[in-house]
């Protein structure tokens, strides 16, 4: 019986490690930030052997947090509302930066949705925040379907996990707002070429053409870079035939 026992235990052992190293590997994996937080609850459900493990993501000028990844079916978890920073447990633990653990959320006052987790069968909660180099980006949590006391040790490899997560979500959004740049400053040199090739080929001025431009976008309801790229393409097959 010890053995098997000891066999157990090791067995879980190595999984943690096999979690932890597959989010430590998301750090660097260029996932988009959707796929990457899907990513990230899928492995703590099933490190975490929990019900619901949620992601949700602090909006720091609202002050707010959303859901926005959850390995749950639950249309009406799926759908919570907004908590705002100190509301709720979660919003607790994105404002003090440290975890909170509830025995049962149904007769906690500060869970804010009993109803949910009455109709959803949550009982127990660990919450931990999301935080890069002391600033918090949002919160993780894992619900069980019973009472559960969590451990000193759950609660270490639920923060190594939700430690190596904020590193590879701040990487994500770093990455996003870096190609969101990019995008940016390519339209701007697409539209700045087409204005430029209206203005000749119509003999207007480059305003004038920005405005035809513009007014093209409105009417068709495509944008700006869209008709850009289609006066471009004019322009380049009419040069090819002569």
């Amino acid at each position: 019986m010890p053995r098997t026992k000891e066999k157990k235990n090791y067995q879980v052992f190595i999984k943690q490690i096999e979690a932890l190293s597959k989010v430590a590997n998301l750090i660097t994996s260029g996932l988009y930030l959707e796929e990457l937080l899907r990513l990230i609850v899928n492995v703590t459900a099933e490190i975490m052997n929990s019900k619901i493990s949620s992601l949700m993501l602090l909006d720091p000028g609202k002050k707010e947090l959303a859901v926005r990844a959850t390995q749950s079916i639950s249309e009406a978890y799926n759908k919570k509302p907004n908590l705002k920073l100190g509301e709720g447990i979660a919003g607790l633990v994105a404002k003090e930066n440290k975890p909170i653990c509830v025995l049962d959320v149904k007769k906690d006052e500060r869970y804010l949705n009993r109803d949910i987790a009455v109709k959803e069968g949550l009982c127990s909660l660990a919450s931990v925040p999301l935080a890069v180099k002391g600033r918090v980006i949002g919160v993780l949590n894992c619900y069980t379907s019973k009472k559960h006391k969590f451990s000193k040790h759950e609660m270490d490899i639920l923060t190594a996990l939700a430690n190596q997560a904020a590193v590879a979500i701040e990487n994500a959004e770093l990455d996003l707002r870096v190609r969101s740049a990019e995008e940016a400053l390519t339209t701007r040199k697409l539209i700045e070429r087409a204005k430029d090739i209206l203005s000749s080929e119509a003999n207007i001025l480059p305003l004038q053409a920005y405005r035809l431009i513009q007014k093209q976008s409105m009417d068709t309801r495509k944008s700006m870079r869209e008709i850009a790229e289609a006066i471009i393409l004019a322009k380049d097959i009419k040069e090819k035939k002569t």
